[in-house]
């Protein structure tokens, strides 16, 4: 508590510092903790890059103070500005931690990324943020140039001012790189979660309300470098207890006639549509069987004597000869249309979510079945287990952070990799316990280990675990202290059908635009090149499992790539 935080640093004017500090992204700030920073800060970029600082502020005042904040930018930079709220988290992390975490107690953590209220005053906007007695509290600034703006030096001027007349000034030297960073290859999906957007905001799924907050949520979900997304073609069997079910999101309309299935695609192709107009790349289609075990079929709804109904579900054997004959003219059906859509090489197909040993050959029976029907794609599950690769079982690989050693060891090429509440000890993840930099060193290792996709389950699950019943993520962070707080969404359900963004989300945008970075540099010097700059001060070789864990390292490596860069382009 804040008296114990006094206590512990010295007393209360220790624990102020300076009122208004300037610092990086990689800092989170606690109410009751004084953060790194100064009047100042350096930020280097790209074009085509958003960069950001964190802007932090005490209550000194014995009344809660309300400040106007303008930021002055140059012409063709533009800036935004927001509160970064506390939220609630019942359960941080597991009863087993290893020592790089930032705490381990309940409380109220830094996450949320909230618009300010503004006015104007002439020409300036001026934000309004109120500040907390006693209390730290930050804001975020963005920063992304126009790709006219020349390479070069800037100065951002943060100024501030209470209604009693305190002022505070705060810098951004802001050193613009005369390049762009490349498109994004590496694939990137995060799971969306169409059911919870229409169970959360109460529409009927896929009414023209509903539509118009799935479009909410993918224009931010892409412009975050996140370019392939989990399509509901039927619900996806995803963290669903056992007999139990979730709202239905079933872009198909499917009837049954005698033995033949007919399916309209059109909602389907509404949904391409959106995704490809967002810039989403690549698509996959919601797992053929239930989650850990393939025992069974997903809950697929048909239209049969006039009825709409589950046609298949728990109910349904994963290798009864019904639901063999529904894949086979489901998936030659739908193969048809996705090549008339040209993503024939663009679209993933799924099995079953993480399967184990003990269920490989259900696994390879489910397979088998599927198999002659999707000739020509890809198919993908996130699995740890390295006896699938051995008997051949899938195309391609997501293993597990803390798994990658034998996929590795072998040499397997096109290799994704995932991570969620199993992978909290000594890998990279994004709880909000943990520090920022464990989160953006991993586009340093899917550099370094040529990793092709990185997987993660949670964009948007608004449910308890197993989906028993559903939450207010703003009140409830871990799926009903089922999952460490941050596993299970990177965005919140803002009014009107708006998402609002967390710290996680764009601390991943960095991650990706690290990878970039280092695919810039390379096109330029050689791989090998970057590599060594990549290695510059470490005292072993970087592995998903050991990796310098100074947030100093990680932003002084940004400068390094960003430096090199310059200089190559300088001389050609």
């Amino acid at each position: 508590n804040l008296q114990t935080a006094y206590t512990k640093s010295g007393g209360k004017e220790e624990l102020m510092g300076n009122n208004w500090k300037i610092t990086d992204t990689l800092t989170k700030v606690f109410a009751e903790e004084v953060p790194d920073g100064q009047g100042s800060i350096r930020l280097s970029m790209l074009h085509r890059e958003t960069v950001s600082c964190v802007i932090a502020y005490f209550g000194a005042a014995d009344w809660g103070r309300y400040w106007k904040v303008s930021v002055k930018a140059p012409e063709k930079i533009e800036t935004r500005l927001r509160r970064v709220e506390l939220v609630p988290s019942a359960y941080p992390c597991h009863k087993e931690q290893d020592d790089n975490y930032l705490r381990i107690v309940p409380g109220m953590y830094p996450d949320l990324l909230r618009d300010l209220d503004t006015e104007d005053d002439g020409a300036d906007k001026k934000y309004l943020t109120k500040e907390v007695p006693g209390q730290w509290r930050s804001l975020w600034l963005d920063v992304t140039v126009d790709a006219e703006l020349a390479g070069g030096d800037y100065a951002i001027v943060i100024e501030t001012e209470t209604e009693d007349g305190e002022k505070e000034t705060l810098k951004a030297d802001l050193h613009v790189v005369d390049a762009s960073l490349p498109p994004q290859k590496l694939l990137h999906t995060e799971w969306f979660h169409s059911d919870c957007l229409a169970d959360y905001y109460h529409v009927k799924p896929f009414s023209e309300e509903h539509w118009k907050i799935l479009e909410n949520f993918i224009r931010l979900y892409a412009a975050r470098g996140i370019n392939t997304i989990l399509t509901p073609v039927f619900t996806p069997p995803l963290d669903t207890a056992v007999g139990g079910e979730r709202t239905t999101v079933q872009l198909l309309d499917i009837r049954k006639d005698g033995d033949i299935y007919s399916f309209d695609f059109s909602k389907l192709e509404r949904w391409i549509g959106i995704c490809r107009f967002a810039g989403i790349t690549h698509f996959e289609m919601a797992h053929l069987f239930t989650q850990w075990g393939a025992k069974c079929a997903p809950k697929i709804m048909v239209w049969e004597d006039g009825t709409l109904h589950p046609k298949f579900g728990w109910h349904t054997d994963a290798q009864s000869p019904e639901y063999a004959d529904f894949l086979a003219q489901y998936l030659t059906a739908l193969t048809d249309f996705l090549k008339e859509q040209g993503l024939q090489d663009k679209v993933f197909f799924h099995i079953s979510d993480e399967p184990g040993e003990e269920i490989l050959e259900d696994y390879k029976k489910a397979r088998e079945m599927v198999l002659p029907y999707i000739q020509g794609f890809h198919t993908i599950d996130a699995l740890s287990d390295v006896e699938f690769c051995e008997k051949g079982l899938v195309d391609l690989f997501a293993p597990g952070t803390d798994c990658m050693e034998p996929f590795l060891e072998r040499g397997m090429e096109g290799l994704w990799t995932y991570y969620c509440t199993g992978q909290w000890k000594e890998v990279s993840n994004r709880f909000m316990a943990m520090p920022s930099a464990r989160t953006r060193i991993l586009g340093v290792q899917l550099y370094l280990y040529k990793i092709s996709g990185f997987l993660h389950w949670g964009f948007n699950f608004y449910n308890s675990q197993y989906s028993i019943k559903h939450i207010n993520p703003y009140a409830v962070t871990d799926a009903g202290e089922a999952f460490p707080s941050g596993d299970a969404f990177l965005v919140y359900p803002g009014e009107g059908g708006v998402p609002e963004e967390s710290i996680r989300l764009m601390l991943m945008q960095q991650v990706m635009q690290d990878v970039r970075a280092f695919e810039l540099l390379e096109s330029l010097v050689g791989r090998e090149r970057v590599c060594e700059i990549i290695e510059e001060g470490t005292d072993e070789p970087i592995t998903f499992k050991r990796y310098p864990k100074e947030k100093e390292w990680l932003l002084a490596l940004r400068e390094r790539v960003n430096a090199e860069i310059e200089k190559a382009i300088a001389i050609q």
